[in-house]
């Protein structure tokens, strides 16, 4: 088994170099080439924007209201793309040195972007309304040499959802730490909660997959809630800090009480299991949720608004620290069109720009605002988002945002997941391994120290 995950390690190490090499060699969009492509339709017009944004069918709905609302306002015009393969699109239209004007999406991906070159930098004063954002959300936007690479959009952290009518049935409290969440999620598969007679219940439900490296975000989390930290800053650099005995201690920690044992504290295909699939709470057959406030909407129509509830998540030996993430307003690098971008990205952040965003008929694309004038749970009329906003602003962490966060979370996802696979694994063993290849996810950006 190891010997399998080294040479894994082996050809994501060269996957990464050969992204390096392209963008060395110009196959990737450089700051040092730019200039927009002769075969775009819409170069030639300054007055339009393409805008690209990581989105399904729904959220583009919503997208598509706040440009047309943008443009109303400014007369600039904004050609929209909904991409769902957004990275993918991205190289290919960075191979032919014309990338969209403006583009959105997740605040982890920058490090990636402004190492292949992908992004102008932005000064913060240049945008208007700038300052109704807090540090905070300025410091996901810092790249590696000190300098802004994006303009905070959207936020949000973690929560646990809990079925309330279940725990109310079982005369349960709202779990606190994770001992209580250990007992609330037994007393969900064992206790018969929806009262059907039969042993079809689950405590709790995991996105487990290694696949695109979800079970490590959705064990960042635990992680904080250990004092374990997966890279550490150090310097100018970065150090792996996967072989702690904090992280030894919650990974085995995980390992005994949620993957392992016959408790039936979380759904059975758990480990094959990413977001688009893990749907047993909405399904109504699994009680507890560690996960995003996205859900909200989906989980009201599916199970109704009284049937659960939405609370800051338990504390761990080190706190209740949860993963925050969220997107960002990203400017292609290339020339031209600064105070139309410009002009986007202020509306973007606007109050009117946030609001729109949040509300509507279809799926939000602003989860907690950016601009500190706004409150979540006022604008949206309901007091569940109170619980995001103070978690986000009071005790989340995010990924650090500089260096390239793709292969250090899927090198992560990919030992965790085999540790948590098989229940006789070394784990003291599996994170000294994941530890030398995080160094030599760093080694391959120049980050390690």
């Amino acid at each position: 088994m190891r010997d399998r995950r080294r040479c894994i390690d082996v050809r994501l190490r060269r996957g990464h170099r050969l992204a390096a090499a392209l963008a060395v060699s110009g196959l990737l969009f450089g700051t040092a080439a730019c200039g927009s492509g002769s075969g775009s339709a819409r170069a030639g017009d300054p007055n339009t924007l393409e805008v690209w944004t990581r989105s399904d069918p729904d959220s583009a709905q919503t997208y598509k209201r706040v440009f047309a609302a943008f443009t109303e306002k400014t007369g600039i015009k904004i050609d929209y793309q909904p991409v769902m393969n957004f990275d993918q699109q991205l190289q290919s239209r960075a191979s032919t040195k014309d990338l969209p004007d403006v583009m959105i999406n997740d605040t982890a991906l920058m490090g990636s972007y402004q190492g292949q070159g992908l992004l102008k930098p932005v000064t913060p004063a240049s945008i208007a309304g700038h300052d109704e954002i807090t540090a905070k959300s300025w410091s996901s936007t810092v790249g590696r040499d000190g300098r802004h690479y994006g303009i905070p959009y959207s936020r949000q952290a973690m929560t646990l959802f809990v079925r309330k009518d279940w725990r109310e049935k079982l005369g349960l409290p709202q779990p606190k730490t994770w001992q209580d969440t250990l007992a609330l999620a037994k007393a969900f598969a064992t206790r018969d909660p929806d009262g059907d007679g039969r042993k079809d219940t689950y405590g709790m439900v995991v996105p487990g997959s290694a696949q695109n490296g979800y079970v490590a975000w959705w064990g960042a989390s635990w992680l904080w809630q250990g004092g374990v930290r997966i890279v550490e800053k150090e310097g100018t650099g970065y150090r792996p800090a996967m072989d702690s005995a904090a992280a030894l201690r919650t990974v085995t920690w995980m390992k005994d009480n949620l993957f392992c044992g016959d408790n039936g504290v979380i759904q059975p295909s758990a480990l094959t299991s990413v977001t688009a699939n893990t749907t047993n709470f909405q399904d109504g057959n699994a009680g507890m949720y560690l996960t995003g406030p996205y859900n909200i909407s989906t989980f009201d129509k599916a199970l109704g608004k009284a049937t659960y509830e939405v609370l800051p998540a338990p504390a761990g030996p080190a706190g209740n620290d949860v993963l925050a993430d969220g997107e960002n307003i990203y400017f292609g690098a290339k020339t031209g069109k600064a105070k139309q971008e410009q002009a986007l990205a202020a509306f973007l952040i606007s109050p009117e720009g946030q609001t729109l965003a949040m509300t509507g008929d279809h799926q939000p694309v602003v989860r907690i605002p950016v601009n500190s004038t706004l409150d979540a749970a006022k604008v949206r009329g309901d007091a569940r988002w109170s619980v995001v906003q103070k978690a986000y602003e009071d005790d989340s962490q995010q990924f650090p945002n500089a260096p390239d966060w793709a292969p250090i979370k899927q090198d992560t996802a990919d030992s965790l997941n085999a540790l948590f696979t098989y229940c006789g694994s070394d784990v003291k063993a599996g994170l000294k391994e994941l530890n030398d290849t995080l160094a030599g996810d760093l080694k391959d950006q120049e980050l390690l120290k």
